[in-house]
């Protein structure tokens, strides 16, 4: 018998003692992968990035990138990595003294003040109807009821962000806004300089674990019809590159009293 023949009969020997096989074996996409979510860190990421005609925005903002302190504050993170970018280098900056001990200032001249001159998590949210507490978790009343609203909806957002002296424009992302309108109006921002968008989308919607969440965008790429979503949370998700058709999914998602959406923030 032939060297071939015997490799024939090999194979089909043991394709008729393979066990059979069940759905259960069958491997599962993943969510990123059903979604199309791409790491920026990876290869086809950094691709994307060098080949953009839509990443204005991109070197400032990771310039002032910071990562948030916990679960609830993805919105002042957001919030202030988006000042601190517009307002780089004012002379007015707030000084956030929170993070100080008492100790710290032991061994240092009287009057030295080690803070740095900028937005922080903690300091955006004082100019917010919304406070601290609220934002954390403290009960509120609505409709008789006590309930719950960590973190911010859209339009709290927004008005945290103008009590911060930005000029902005919240955009809710309702049932008959065309995914196109929407492409395009956060691509041509992201072709210019010096204005910036923020979205608001559901975790869960675009193949994430999570729930509501904020962050800033930093570029488009045509190609791929993707955006850049400068994650700020890089312990749960990290930067990745984003379909558009998932972004707007994620963004057409109902929170509380209405969809989620985006901000954009104009320039000065």
């Amino acid at each position: 018998m032939s060297l071939l023949r015997r490799f024939s009969l090999a194979l089909a020997l043991a394709a008729a003692l393979a066990p059979p096989v069940s759905a259960a074996d069958v491997p599962v996409a993943t969510a990123s992968a059903t979604q199309g979510l791409v790491a920026f860190a990876s290869e086809e990421g950094l691709a994307r990035l060098s080949r953009s005609d839509a990443k204005a925005d991109f070197p400032a903002l990771a310039n002032q990138f910071e990562a948030q302190s916990n679960g609830a504050f993805c919105g002042p993170t957001s919030a202030a990595i988006v000042l601190n970018t517009v307002r780089n280098g004012a002379a007015d900056l707030p000084h956030d003294r929170s993070r100080l001990r008492a100790d710290d200032l032991k061994f240092m001249p009287p009057g030295a003040d080690p803070s740095v001159p900028r937005f922080t998590q903690d300091n955006v949210i004082d100019k917010g109807s919304k406070t601290r507490a609220q934002v954390l978790g403290e009960p509120i009343s609505r409709d008789g009821k006590q309930v719950r609203d960590f973190g911010y909806q859209l339009r709290q957002f927004d008005e945290m962000l103008r009590a911060n002296g930005l000029v902005t424009r919240a955009v809710v992302v309702d049932d008959n806004m065309a995914e196109a309108d929407i492409r395009n109006e956060l691509a041509a921002n992201l072709r210019r300089a010096g204005d910036y968008v923020i979205v608001n989308y559901r975790r869960e919607q675009v193949g994430q674990r999570g729930g509501g969440h904020i962050s800033p965008l930093g570029a488009y790429d045509a190609r791929s019809d993707s955006f850049l979503v400068l994650d700020v949370n890089p312990a749960a998700a990290g930067w990745v590159w984003m379909p558009t058709a998932t972004l707007v999914k994620g963004m057409r998602s109902f929170d509380t009293v209405e969809n989620r959406g985006y901000v954009l923030v104009e320039s000065r």
